[in-house]
């Protein structure tokens, strides 16, 4: 199906409107692209960048980040691994992973030196997109690393021994703690993705999880980089959202990428689907968010 013409007076609801109807009657296997569009390939990067997003906070949209921006970049031509470091599994559960029962995950990579290549997954309808899962025994690593080797280290051995070299992204979606996993994955990344919902407590805790990604960088790994901030549930009808925002913007400055993902009931209903809103409504505001805030990712080159 050829789609809507757009006319450039068009206004941005208006566009949003003909896309979504566009992107429902359009098969997910002919999902346009960013790269369909004529705006050329995404730049690739010159090796793996493995990205922890973090917040300690619950509720901010780690896992709907993770996801979004994980589908999004691979739907650009970028081959990307997510890896599921929260027990609840909702990731894998937004990637149609399978994650229940006896299936084996994240939990024996990290306590049982099982190799990463063993659980990993393709995602289905989605040939570059890779899903390492997380089941509810996850829960318990927590307890049992303490007593192991190098326990902050073991996710970042199990990655570097997983076979890498074909991969553009590695994506580390943490738990809303800052405990030991969340540690691991911040041992193991080279950066660190901070999502801050646009609220009154976004920026409490914020101080904490900062100091910790500094002694983290001091003691355990010194080229971890706190490179991006995502603004989430950004509701433009409210003063407070955009006093969040530009309280954020005018601490952290060019970290935060200029596009901010909006509420959005897509968003929520995409998981229950086994799909990222990216091929549950591409059309949605918050869809279209994600592709340009995985578009800005894909262009901040590293420093």
């Amino acid at each position: 199906m050829t789609q809507t013409p757009l006319n450039p007076g068009d206004s941005p609801l208006v566009r949003e409107a003909l896309n979504s109807v566009v992107s429902r009657e359009t098969p997910t296997a002919q999902l346009p692209t960013q790269t369909d569009t004529g705006q050329g390939a995404w730049p690739r990067p010159s090796k793996c960048r493995v990205i922890a997003v973090a917040n300690q906070k619950g509720g901010v949209g780690k896992t709907t980040t993770s996801v979004n921006i994980a589908a999004a970049l691979s739907m650009n031509g970028e081959r990307v691994l997510v890896v599921d470091l929260d027990p609840q599994g909702n990731a894998s559960t937004a990637l149609a992973t399978e994650h229940r029962g006896d299936i084996p995950d994240v939990y024996q990579v990290l306590v049982d030196d099982l190799p990463m290549a063993d659980i990993v997954k393709q995602v289905p309808d989605m040939p570059n997109l890779y899903c390492a899962p997380a089941t509810i025994d996850l829960a318990g690593a927590e307890i049992e690393l303490v007593s192991l080797v190098a326990r902050e280290a073991r996710l970042r051995r199990a990655l570097t021994a997983y076979d890498a070299l074909d991969l553009d992204y590695i994506i580390i979606d943490c738990p809303p703690s800052l405990g030991l996993l969340t540690v691991n994955a911040l041992v193991a990344a080279d950066e660190v993705m901070i999502p801050i919902q646009c609220e009154y407590y976004a920026l409490e805790g914020l101080g904490q999880l900062l100091r910790n990604v500094d002694l983290i960088k001091a003691h355990l790994n010194p080229t971890l980089r706190l490179s991006t901030i995502v603004l989430t549930m950004y509701d433009g009808r409210t003063r407070l959202a955009s006093q969040v925002a530009d309280e954020v913007r005018a601490h952290f400055g060019d970290t935060v990428l200029n596009t901010v993902i909006p509420r959005s009931v897509r968003l929520s209903e995409a998981p229950s689907y086994g799909q990222s809103v990216m091929t549950y409504d591409p059309g949605s505001s918050g869809a279209m968010a994600y592709m340009d805030a995985a578009r800005e990712i894909a262009h901040r080159a590293l420093v």
